[in-house]
């Protein structure tokens, strides 16, 4: 059974939190899903990100990893922004072990591109590129390290996907308001009308 990775899917608002928002409900593990369990996801979602990512990619695309040891390696990186990020935003600042862990992760990513290779994130001259999905979202990931942009990380209370909050005063509660946004207002006049008492029956 095929996924659609629609614009929704890419709610984190930069590569590096799209990815590892490819587990959802992170935080309840009963209802937590790897959305790349199925490894045909891994093509279809590198295709999604060249197209939802371009503001912030440009002309790259993404070449998704194929031997098995790439797929971990890919998984890894993942797992290692996710810690990074969302032990930062829950309070807990960039952990060094934490940071080891992804630089590392990264580095062996990075020096497994062609030494041709342009990684500047965006590319300026609009060049088209190829760059292995894991290096694109380390370098992604990078670029979030920065004070400005680390304070706009947040997490959605909904389905606990990182997003990165562009609003002007950084408002932005949800990762999508047409989706957790309304989902959770559903669920509020849910809640009032239930402990409201039925004036039929009074």
């Amino acid at each position: 059974m095929t996924f659609d990775w629609n614009a929704h899917r890419f709610s984190g608002g930069v590569l590096a939190l799209d990815l590892a928002n490819t587990v959802i409900f992170r935080e309840t593990p009963d209802r937590a899903l790897d959305r790349f369990s199925d490894r045909a996801e891994l093509q279809r979602f590198a295709q999604a990100a060249a197209h939802f990512r371009k503001p912030e990619w440009g002309q790259a695309s993404f070449r998704a990893p194929a031997a098995q040891t790439e797929v971990e390696r890919l998984v890894d990186v993942r797992e290692a922004i996710n810690a990074l990020f969302r032990t930062a935003v829950r309070g807990g600042g960039l952990r060094p072990e934490n940071m080891a862990t992804f630089l590392q992760l990264g580095s062996a990513l990075v020096c497994d591109e062609p030494g041709t290779q342009d990684l500047t994130l965006p590319n300026a001259l609009g060049r088209k590129r190829e760059l292995s999905l894991g290096t694109a979202a380390f370098l992604s990931a990078m670029r979030l390290l920065e004070p400005a942009r680390l304070e706009r990380i947040k997490i959605c209370p909904n389905c606990h996907w990182l997003y990165f909050d562009e609003s002007r005063n950084r408002s932005r509660r949800w990762c999508d308001m047409t989706v957790c946004g309304n989902r959770a207002k559903a669920q509020r006049h849910y809640r009032r009308n239930r402990t409201q008492p039925d004036n039929d029956h009074a």
